[in-house]
């Protein structure tokens, strides 16, 4: 039917899809639920978790979103190791002062090292040995790892686990102001990254805890289970982010001052007295939300006890500025899931999805149907929609339930019917729409939704 050639990827019968009917015991939250029924994840241990073909081409995706957005600020990425010596972190001073979060390990010849979960030391080590003049500067850079934080209680799967992959960037400029200038760009990127991702997130001025500094924001994604309250002024809803010219420093100011102008705090932020004083009763919002990003403005506070310097142009020592900049890619999966799922499965944003279409050949017994599934999946192959093929000997109803499941966007759906009439029934998974497009044409629907 098909030849081994082809990504078996695009094919349920090939495809590693371990999907569940029942809701598992250990699921305490929706996301947690429908990632291990929709067989996009299992634990490897307690907060811990692989990541099956379906949840890794979603994670994937995300991440391209990220390195897409961060390229398009001048960011530059690299990598840093997951191992970090604890002599930068007593550099620091934070290394007795982090918690027991941190996971603090020995090698064999019985030196500190810990498996990082945040990289500020590690960063500002190498600026210091590699900055040397205010020519070097600015340095806007960011990397994209797995990391660890050693939670008391892991719970709700992606959501709060033990290991997460994260895109953590690192600005370093000759001043305040320019690092000023710096978090504004940073502050816009992120408020068009996640608005590509479908998702619309509020930024909220934020404790700076762990990781300290004078600034920081955190952008919150708004769905019914979220993990906190979240207060905020109804209008900022209606900005948008992708307004500003992100190469314009006036414009990225008057971005950011026009996003937290509007009132907008967490259950630890938040002032009853303030949220009445600054918004109107028939303005006032509150709901549920998920961290999904933080950014940190932090000055010479790792600057300055590991003495990373550079010359001005008159020659004399002066302390780089540096801010930090994460993403939570894989908890942002999760975060989805919880901003749009329904009573029968997810239902992933087109950017976002594993896969963009499904095709459900209704009747793996008619050569006729298999003929034509097959060529229009080709035909989507070719044009470079990602495509999931269900072509495994089960009953319609199974398929259905299966698609509707992991989430794909838009079901392409054929039978004797649909042949006769050289059509295509196509189901849009969000709005539960269905139509019916002629087969040629089936691409450049797609192509438009997309």
């Amino acid at each position: 039917m098909h030849g081994q050639f082809l990504n078996p990827l695009m094919y349920c019968s090939q495809m590693l899809l371990p999907t569940l009917r029942e809701d598992p015991a250990e699921a305490q939250i929706t996301s947690h639920r429908l990632m291990l029924r929709a067989g996009m994840i299992r634990q490897s241990a307690s907060g811990i978790y692989s990541w099956l073909p379906l949840g890794y081409r979603c994670l994937k995706k995300m991440e391209q979103i990220v390195r897409e957005e961060q390229d398009n600020i001048g960011a530059q990425e690299f990598l840093m190791a997951t191992i970090q010596t604890a002599d930068y972190w007593r550099e620091s001073g934070r290394y007795d002062d982090y918690g027991k979060e941190m996971l603090r390990i020995k090698d064999r010849h019985d030196r500190d090292l810990l498996y990082g979960p945040t990289n500020e030391e590690v960063i500002t080590a190498i600026m210091r040995d590699t900055i040397k003049s205010y020519r070097d500067l600015p340095k806007n850079i960011y990397h994209i790892q797995w990391k660890f934080r050693d939670e008391i209680r892991p719970r709700f799967g992606v959501m709060r686990g033990r290991e997460f992959y994260m895109k953590d960037g690192y600005s370093f400029d000759i001043d305040k102001d320019n690092a000023t200038k710096t978090y504004h760009k940073i502050f816009a990127s992120y408020l068009r990254t996640y608005a590509r991702m479908g998702l619309k997130a509020i930024p909220m001025r934020a404790d700076t805890g762990a990781i300290g500094g004078d600034q920081s924001h955190e952008f919150i994604i708004l769905a019914d289970t979220g993990e906190s309250e979240v207060f905020a002024h109804q209008d900022i809803l209606s900005l948008d982010p992708f307004a500003v010219n992100i190469d314009n420093d006036d414009a990225l100011r008057q971005n950011f001052d026009q996003w937290t102008g509007f009132y907008a705090a967490t259950e630890e932020m938040f002032s009853q007295d303030d949220f009445n004083q600054y918004v109107p009763k028939n303005k006032q919002m509150c709901a549920r939300g998920i961290e999904v990003g933080h950014i940190f403005y932090f000055g010479t506070k790792y600057s300055e006890p590991m003495q990373a310097y550079y010359l001005d142009h008159e020659g004399k020592k002066q302390l780089m500025h540096s801010g930090s900049y994460g993403i939570g890619v894989s908890r942002l999966i999760g975060a989805t899931i919880e901003a749009y799922h329904d009573d029968h499965g997810i239902k992933f944003p087109i950017t976002t999805a594993p896969f963009i279409a499904g095709v459900i050949n209704i009747n793996m017994q008619d050569a006729a149907c298999c003929d034509y599934a097959q060529r229009l999946n080709e035909q989507l192959i070719n044009a470079n929609i990602d495509v999931l093929y269900d072509d495994r000997d089960e009953r319609a109803g199974i398929k259905f339930a299966q698609m509707d499941l992991i989430g794909i966007p838009f079901h392409l759906i054929i039978g004797p019917k649909a042949i006769k009439n050289n059509m295509v029934e196509i189901k849009n998974r969000h709005t539960n729409e269905r139509s019916h497009i002629a087969f040629d044409q089936v691409v450049a629907y797609l192509q438009n939704m997309m």
